[in-house]
């Protein structure tokens, strides 16, 4: 039993180790785009029948006073906000149960409710997982500032894409791919998701910009986790003689401007890196589903709470972003129906909805079966 007891419950168990770390990142990013659903949609005078975090069978929950269950399910990859009217957890429209609603019930369905209303509550639970990601580097900012160093190059590797470019050790990075850059970590980010890419880099020389274009190459590295990733570099080193690094320290409002502007960045990038996989331009192993997101909170835990925390808000925006593509049954495909039915002045068709589901749908699952499949086998 002594033996049993740490294997089960010890700080590097499975269980605490993994699985509770686990079970907290998903949760909290599964609970505030939920909760945006929910707030937002009672704000718009919308009935809500169910609140859950997880799917499948319930394990408890209970009523609050008005009418609503809240819940916590068997299978914890996901959860849903069930608003009167709808046929099931993805708010597609039941005109069975819509035909059947009292008069008070009719007032507060969700599929009564004027375009702008529905629209906006759908939207918000994208948005309320931004606000998360916003609210934590706000936090972050605010506690620990910000480590940056200048953008400037202490040295240049041999044969590398900056070596062959015609960068030089003592350059000054301006601007890269017309976007100016006041850190190294600025040229990192610009460069890092853009393999294969022919950049232009305008560098400061002896006091003159000169301009010069170089194709980031693929390099495997290792993240603060441990975790291998595959970025673009061109091969420019930067030190502490001519980095100058400091740390840099926010009052609220300026960590709060950083934090929006940080979290714009992971976006963009975010949308950058699907655009370049739909194409076969990125590796697919970087891409991992509930096995790979288990393996990262075991790794931030060990690192800290404040590790553990950060990957809440990285993870937070993937699902945000994820949700907004106009695929059904994720919010991007109710807003796409909802932006048609606006233009045609109609609801779309149950029919043509239902095709679209199923397809959204097959398209969802085998996302998800992809993800299962790398995290299992595939990488």
């Amino acid at each position: 039993m002594s033996e049993i007891l740490p294997a089960v419950f010890g700080v590097n168990s499975l269980l605490v180790g993994t699985i509770i770390p686990f079970l907290f990142v998903l949760t909290v990013v599964v609970f505030v785009h939920e909760m945006g659903h929910y707030l937002v949609g009672r704000w718009c005078g919308i009935g809500v029948q169910a609140f859950s975090i997880g799917f499948g069978p319930e394990l408890f929950g209970f009523n609050d006073r008005h009418g609503t269950r809240w819940k916590l399910s068997a299978i914890p990859l996901g959860g849903y906000v069930k608003f009167v009217g709808d046929m099931n957890v993805t708010s597609a429209p039941d005109s069975t149960e819509t035909a059947n609603l009292t008069d008070e019930e009719r007032k507060v369905a969700f599929h009564t409710q004027p375009i702008w209303k529905r629209a906006l509550t759908v939207f918000a639970g994208p948005a309320f997982n931004f606000l998360l990601t916003i609210a934590v580097f706000t936090v972050m900012f605010s506690v620990y500032g910000r480590f940056v160093a200048e953008p400037m190059v202490a040295e240049v590797r041999p044969d590398s894409p900056a070596a062959r470019a015609g960068i030089l050790p003592g350059d000054r990075f301006v601007r890269v791919g017309g976007t100016r850059v006041e850190t190294f970590a600025d040229v990192q980010r610009l460069v890092s998701g853009r393999t294969g890419d022919a950049i232009e880099f305008v560098m400061l020389r002896d006091g003159k910009e000169v301009t010069v274009n170089a194709t980031p190459e693929v390099m495997e590295q290792k993240d603060a986790l441990g975790n291998n990733v595959k970025v673009g570099v061109i091969g420019v080193v930067n030190n502490e003689q001519v980095g100058q690094p400091r740390v840099i320290s926010y009052s609220p409002p300026g960590a709060l401007l950083e934090a929006v502007y940080e979290t714009g960045n992971i976006i963009a990038r975010t949308g950058q890196f699907f655009q370049r996989f739909v194409v076969g331009r990125e590796d697919k192993c970087q891409l991992g589903g509930p096995v790979k997101i288990a393996d990262m909170a075991g790794k931030a835990a060990k690192l800290g709470f404040e590790w553990l925390v950060q990957l809440v808000a990285l993870l937070s925006v993937g699902i945000g972003f994820l949700n907004l593509l106009p695929i059904p049954p994720l919010d991007g495909g109710h807003l796409l129906f909802y932006g048609v039915e606006a233009v045609i002045r109609r609801p779309v068709s149950e029919r043509v909805m239902e095709a679209f589901y199923r397809l959204g749908m097959l398209l969802v699952l085998g996302f998800m079966g992809f993800v299962f499949w790398n995290d299992l086998f595939g990488c």
